[in-house]
């Protein structure tokens, strides 16, 4: 198989498993109940790598300009460009990491390169049986900044003599390149100088504060995104809700965490030794290349299933009384995979413990590295380096995790 077919192939299996993500969760109905409605708004998936789009509205379409397959599976950054507020983008990042909802205005891009204000709202969506936050609903209401200009001007009147330039306001969009420019009437009268509403003019805008009505047609698009769910999730038997009507299961890994998980790039899985027969809870994209199975038949599994009669059970042995001792180990172990020839490979596993903050052992992490990759990669790392800086990077994100969520 050449390069460009594995590529074709991969693309086209992430796009597989945004589809059964989304349509398990709510049936294969639930996109045309979403279509028929009227806001703009885009649902992703931060169990998925990569915290892609899985569903963007028609609205949200016709804003931006771009077609549906060119916006799912993309991260929402995307739609940000070189004048996008940093500090509204941290706000963002830190409700994800939280789990809560955020209200921010927010300079986007759409596909032509113009730029354009709008309110963003996003809330999380949490399953209700586990509080596992399922989905994370983001509604985009455009600010009319220029009706917010000629609304502030005809209030203040056409005398704004008794005005100073800092006080004048264009509307509730502040325009870095508008305060200072001023002409003088032959009254003496201060008057600013109409600002242009083209595309520079907005990317210049520092600032652009969203109206009340704005803020309302934010929250009822919210809710109507919401009861839709709520309704399909019904029907499929996998509830959701707006608020976490229970603590996190056990079993669930923070939204957070799972995003952090998802930059590391190497065949991983982490399991957890605190539940009986130690399933396994995150598997990287990497991990489901190499054996050939998809996500959702691999989590909830213990790792045996990957063995198969010609796997030496001794090894299988020295794993788990290692496990049980809280300690590290490297085997080499023979796997099956999932393909469709049922082919085996030499696994190069390495087990590690992770713990949280108090020293308690909260994860084990497997990294795998097919053995015979072993002799082709002399010029680049060692499997054993890139095996310990992968239990480095996951130790840092579970510890980071616990010190969002305590």
């Amino acid at each position: 198989m050449s390069l460009a077919e594995e590529s074709s192939d991969s693309v086209f299996t992430e796009k597989e498993e945004e589809e059964e993500s989304f349509n398990r969760r709510y049936t294969l109905w639930i996109k045309e109940a979403l279509d028929e409605l009227p806001h703009n708004f885009t649902i992703t998936d931060p169990f998925l790598s990569g915290h892609p789009i899985v569903f963007a509205s028609l609205g949200f379409l016709k804003m931006t300009g771009y077609s549906r397959a060119e916006v799912i599976g993309r991260n929402g950054k995307f739609f940000q460009g070189p004048k996008t507020n940093r500090r509204s983008i941290m706000e963002i990042r830190e409700a994800i990491r939280e789990e809560r909802s955020v209200q921010v205005s927010l300079l986007n891009y759409r596909k032509s390169g113009s730029p354009f204000w709008m309110l963003f709202h996003m809330i999380p969506v949490f399953g209700r049986d586990d509080g596992k936050v399922i989905n994370f609903v983001a509604v985009q209401v455009p600010i009319s900044g220029r009706d917010h200009h000629h609304r502030k001007l005809t209030s203040v009147g056409d005398d704004v003599s008794s005005l100073d330039h800092s006080e004048l306001v264009f509307g509730s969009c502040r325009r870095e390149v508008c305060f200072g420019n001023f002409v003088q009437h032959q009254d003496h009268r201060a008057l600013p100088v109409e600002c242009d509403d083209d595309e520079q003019g907005l990317e210049d805008w520092e600032y652009c504060e969203a109206s009340e009505s704005e803020k309302l047609r934010a929250a009822e698009a919210i809710n109507n995104v919401l009861s839709v769910l709520t309704r399909y999730s019904e029907l499929s038997g996998r509830l959701v809700c707006g608020k976490r009507c229970c603590l996190r299961g056990v079993d669930c890994l923070s939204s957070s965490l799972v995003i952090s998980l998802g930059r590391i790039k190497q065949s991983f899985v982490l399991t957890n030794p605190c539940i009986p027969d130690m399933p396994i809870i995150y598997a990287s994209d990497a991990f489901l290349t190499l054996t050939g199975y998809k996500r959702h038949e691999v989590l909830g599994q213990n790792c045996r299933f990957l063995s198969g009669v010609d796997t030496d059970s001794s090894v299988l042995y020295e794993m788990k009384e290692c496990i049980l001792k809280g300690q590290s180990c490297t085997v080499q172990i023979l796997n099956y995979s999932n393909r469709k020839d049922k082919s085996t490979f030499w696994n190069l596993l390495h087990i590690s413990p992770v713990r949280n903050a108090s020293g308690k052992t909260a994860y084990f992490v497997g990294v795998q590295v097919e053995a015979s990759c072993r002799n082709t990669e002399s010029k680049e790392l060692r499997p054993e380096t890139k095996q310990l800086s992968v239990v480095g990077a996951v130790r840092v994100a579970v510890r980071s995790s616990f010190m969002v969520t305590c």
